[in-house]
């Protein structure tokens, strides 16, 4: 089994699986493109669109390496993300919300598919009770626990334009600040 983290699988790659990693990174939008920091729009068209964008973010979700995905993190300002924890089946929730939340919060360190290189403490609800809908329009109610709920609770935030060096503390969002920072070229 393998360890994650927040959004990033910690397995050993391949080499195809690594240039299938970097091709699929390169699809994610980064940190500092203004679509991560956007609020997502209500799905209100549940059609071969919306089908076809689900299937391409849990491709994309698969060669990053990644654990779930929002639309937002592929340009799509849709209320939209996949999530595949553990041996589930990948999946896809539509407008989702959270309709319950355990009063026990634990602090684990969270990745970012959006993020490259960041691993920051964040405080999570073990618990949550998820509302969504499939992208047939279903309605879902979902429960997810631990991992589960970790990254349900990371993929509404980036649903929200909120990202994990919002939640951590300040010492953290300082250090991952100065790795994400573009470097001086220094010519000589």
């Amino acid at each position: 089994m393998s360890e994650e983290a927040g959004q990033v699988r910690k397995d050993e790659l391949d080499q195809p699986a690594r240039a299938r990693r970097r091709l699929a990174l390169a699809q994610i939008r980064q940190y500092g493109d203004p679509a991560l920091r956007m609020t997502a729009r209500d799905v209100d068209a549940f059609d071969g669109d919306l089908e076809r964008l689900a299937e391409r973010m849990i491709d994309l979700m698969h060669d990053a390496n990644g654990v779930g995905l929002a639309a937002t993190q592929v340009g799509v300002l849709q209320r939209v993300f996949v999530v595949e924890v553990e041996d589930d089946e990948p999946q896809a929730l539509v407008n989702p919300r959270i309709v319950a939340r355990s009063d026990e919060t634990a602090v684990d360190d969270e990745g970012c598919l959006s993020l490259q290189g960041i691993l920051v403490p964040v405080e999570r609800h073990v618990k949550v009770t998820v509302e969504a809908l499939d992208v047939h329009g279903t309605p879902l109610r979902l429960e997810f626990s631990e991992l589960g709920a970790r990254v349900v609770q990371h993929e509404l935030d980036h649903l929200d334009g909120m990202l994990i060096i919002d939640r951590t503390d300040p010492e953290s969002r300082r250090g991952a600040l100065a790795t994400l920072r573009p470097k001086p070229v220094l010519y000589s």
